[in-house]
């Protein structure tokens, strides 16, 4: 994964040179951003119309401070965040091992699921199956062979196309723009708790916002300098994330209000079938295209940064990990026998699953290890951003402090919320 840059600090910190740099923000939101996400924001909008746009702004001002300061600590540090988490003790190691493993099995067949589906709508002559299994395939030699910049630049494209064809959807359905700005004030109708959880929390990724900072290496951004391109990029990244699900909210709120809708990934595909009886086809391929993009880049950057992570994770345990400014989380991780053996991890062993209707066991082991993850990065970081391992000048202050507090709690109710539901 070759850098970008050299390790010396940028001599222009203006705004243009920040957003000609923009990149690793674009990765996060695109992979942030799944079939699932949209699906469940198009639920809240078919029940409660544009009620809960406040949720949806609230979760992408919470990703935005997460993802800041998981890039923060990257960049001010000059250490990865695995490294940060073995400095708290082996426990850490051990919660990111066990969840990582399970969570990359269970992950790789939902994700090659959910690139089968629209795939088989455009193509129905293979099965959902084994389009999701080419699916898979195609994902690993794409972070086998290629590099990071030629990543970057195809997933920006594959954000392109979502941007054109999930925000066009919302523009073909004349959103009402005047309710949508009523539905920035806080209000929560009977019944709506669990979607406003839902929307504050899924907004953006779980465990691919740790994997943020590892991209900012890979683009050749090491050491403090970097940060102010960091922020922009970081904001440009989940401000798109919210445009996303904006989109789906209005789409939910005026074509399907009151009908109901199929949650699930399916879901998306209940939608092409109403734009289509409502617009025609030419609305409903676009749209199966735009969800293909969507699945297909969750997909790709899983199997790009969280790899990246579990290679550092392995390196983390076995030895004591350099700072990043020896550059070994570029080309190092990259070229690794553990990076390549998770890859294959995500690929070939969770094939299995889709033959399978229901896992329902690896499920609930999953559900209740991811409903963990988001209060762990969100406590490490408040620690860690306030510790002395931290230069003082790049330490949190106090809005920092705050949404990363906020967010320990909304994360903690929401885990206490899984793990009740999967015990019950």
């Amino acid at each position: 994964m070759s850098a970008e840059t050299t390790e010396r600090d940028p001599a222009n910190t203006g705004w243009g040179s920040r957003l000609r740099r923009v990149g690793p923000g674009i990765m996060a939101a695109a992979t942030g951003v799944g079939a699932g996400d949209l699906v469940a924001t198009l639920v809240a909008g078919s029940r409660f119309g544009y009620t809960l746009f406040w949720a949806i702004v609230l979760g992408t001002v919470f990703k935005l401070g997460l993802g800041e300061a998981v890039g923060r600590w990257h960049l001010g540090s000059k250490r990865t965040m695995m490294a940060g988490w073995r400095s708290l003790g082996r426990w850490t190691m051990w919660f990111f091992g066990g969840y990582v493993v399970v969570w990359g099995f269970v992950y790789g067949a939902t994700a090659m699921s959910a690139t089968g589906l629209p795939l088989n709508a455009l193509f129905p002559g293979i099965s959902v199956r084994y389009w999701g299994m080419f699916c898979g395939v195609v994902g690993l030699a794409l972070v086998w062979f290629g590099r990071y910049r030629a990543l970057e630049r195809l997933m920006t494209v594959l954000v392109g196309v979502m941007f054109v064809t999930v925000v066009g959807t919302a523009v073909l359905v004349a959103p009402d723009l005047t309710a949508l700005a009523g539905g920035a004030v806080p209000r929560l109708p009977d019944g709506s708790l669990i979607y406003v959880l839902g929307l504050i929390g899924g907004v953006g990724g779980t465990i691919t916002m740790a994997a943020y900072g590892y991209w900012t290496l890979a683009k050749g951004w090491r050491g403090p300098g970097w940060i102010p391109f960091m922020r922009t990029d970081n904001a440009v990244g989940y401000l798109t994330t919210g445009v996303f699900v904006v989109a789906m909210l209005i789409v939910g709120s005026e074509l399907l209000l009151g009908q109901g809708i199929t949650e699930g990934d399916r879901g998306l595909l209940e939608l092409g079938g109403r734009l289509a009886a409502e617009y025609g086809q030419w609305a409903r391929l676009p749209f199966l295209i735009g969800f293909l993009a969507v699945t297909f880049t969750s997909l790709l950057g899983v199997w790009n940064g969280v790899s990246l992570m579990f290679a550092d994770w392995w390196r983390t345990w076995r030895t004591e990990p350099p700072t990043t400014s020896g550059g070994e989380h570029g080309n190092g991780l990259l070229r690794s026998a553990a990076y390549r053996g998770y890859v294959l991890w995500l690929t070939v062993p969770p094939m299995s699953l889709l033959f399978f209707d229901r896992p329902f066991q690896l499920t609930i082991l999953y559900g209740v290890l991811g409903a963990l993850f988001m209060p762990f990065l969100a406590g490490t970081l408040l620690f860690l951003l306030n510790s002395r391992r931290m230069p003082e000048a790049y330490r949190s202050g106090w809005l920092s402090n705050v949404v990363l507090s906020l967010c320990l709690v909304l994360f903690a109710v929401l885990a206490v919320h899984r793990l009740l539901g999967y015990l019950t």
